[in-house]
């Protein structure tokens, strides 16, 4: 196979993939989400169940379709930082892009819509904490980062818990002034001593 037909059919992949999430979030604001069915999203998206569940493992995965972004983004903003930049501004300042878009003018009916549900609250919890491994095994990974793996799994979940904090938040920036000197201050406690 060809390098072009290859990147054909990643396209390809990627906007069957888009149209799915597009469809299923149209159709869940419009009816409610627990009115609708993955058979009532394939057939609005025009493709088969299988090809819907080639993409998404189960219907809340629709809702949290750019769940993966926002793991990597998170962990690469601990692995692409540059060497000398310290972790806990670097944390901040994706944390706040990742607000800035999840609380963007279009997304309030969306969180109403998770909040209403308990099994979208469920699977939000559910990826919560998989974000938090993700980040800490980063963290963790770090050689250039002091601390044990006990201390990369703290700071990774109140990292992940400053994300759900300040999304809710009346002012999300004021939070996350709030939040994060209590993460720097975890951050250096957790940090070996420094030998004179």
């Amino acid at each position: 196979m060809t390098v072009q037909q290859s990147g054909r059919r990643e396209r390809k992949k990627a906007a069957t993939r888009q149209k799915i999430a597009d469809t299923a979030m149209r159709l869940f604001l419009e009816r409610g989400y627990d009115a609708v069915g993955i058979r009532d999203v394939a057939a609005e998206a025009d493709v088969a169940v299988t090809t819907l569940f080639s993409h998404f493992a189960s219907k809340e995965a629709l809702v949290f379709e750019q769940d993966e972004d926002f793991e990597q983004r998170l962990t690469q903003a601990v692995t692409d930082r540059s060497p000398h930049e310290p972790l806990i501004p670097a944390l901040r300042r994706e944390i706040l892009a990742l607000v800035r878009h999840c609380t963007a003018d279009g997304a309030a009916p969306i969180w109403r819509m998770i909040d209403a549900s308990p099994a979208l609250r469920k699977y939000d919890d559910s990826i919560r904490l998989r974000h938090a491994d993700a980040l800490a095994r980063a963290i963790a990974a770090d050689p250039n980062l002091p601390g044990t793996e006990t201390a990369a799994r703290t700071i990774a979940r109140f990292v992940i818990d400053a994300y759900s904090l300040s999304r809710e938040a009346p002012d999300p920036e004021t939070a996350l002034d709030e939040i994060f000197p209590m993460i720097e201050a975890a951050w250096e406690a957790a940090r070996p001593p420094r030998h004179t």
